[in-house]
């Protein structure tokens, strides 16, 4: 069956099987950030947004989202890349296979929660699997990149 959809603000039609899964719909269009990393629904490599939530692409039905708007990394791209600069400070981007996924979480989480502490933040991110890491840098980065655009919205008000 054929779908339409919008990807990271761009109209696209894709055709899908009844048991298409978003993920490799996704990987085919070219966003290569949309990775697999167990098919169970517990690494979150597969992360995307769906209307503005997260959402695991590896257990949505493309047939799904039909008319709904999409986002990947790719859509994101310089929003990633400011987090991606408090990431690597700390030292928290490991290998980067992981990246992905839990950046589309961070800002997603940055949109939802009002000056999260670190146990929401644990909460929030508790599907993000990184096998490189013990956390601690990427929860340092987390935070200093909250705190920085809490300030930065702070000064856009006054302004």
């Amino acid at each position: 069956m054929e779908i339409q959809f919008t990807l990271n603000k761009k109209q696209v039609t894709a055709e899908v099987g009844p048991d298409t899964v978003l993920l490799g719909v996704l990987r085919d269009l070219g966003c290569k950030s949309v990775k697999c990393g167990c098919e169970t629904t517990n690494c979150g490599l597969c992360t995307v947004w769906i209307d503005g939530k997260s959402r695991l692409s590896c257990s949505v039905l493309a047939a799904s989202v039909g008319g709904h708007e999409i986002t990947t990394l790719e859509g994101v791209e310089e929003e990633a890349a400011e987090f991606g600069r408090f990431l690597a400070a700390e030292g928290g981007e490991q290998c980067g296979f992981c990246s992905p996924g839990f950046i589309m979480n961070v800002l997603a989480m940055k949109r939802e929660l009002e000056d999260p502490d670190l146990e929401e933040i644990k909460e929030y991110l508790a599907g993000n699997l990184c096998r490189c890491t013990g956390y601690m840098s990427q929860l340092r980065a987390i935070q200093k990149y909250m705190a920085a655009q809490k300030e930065k919205d702070g000064k856009e008000a006054l302004a």
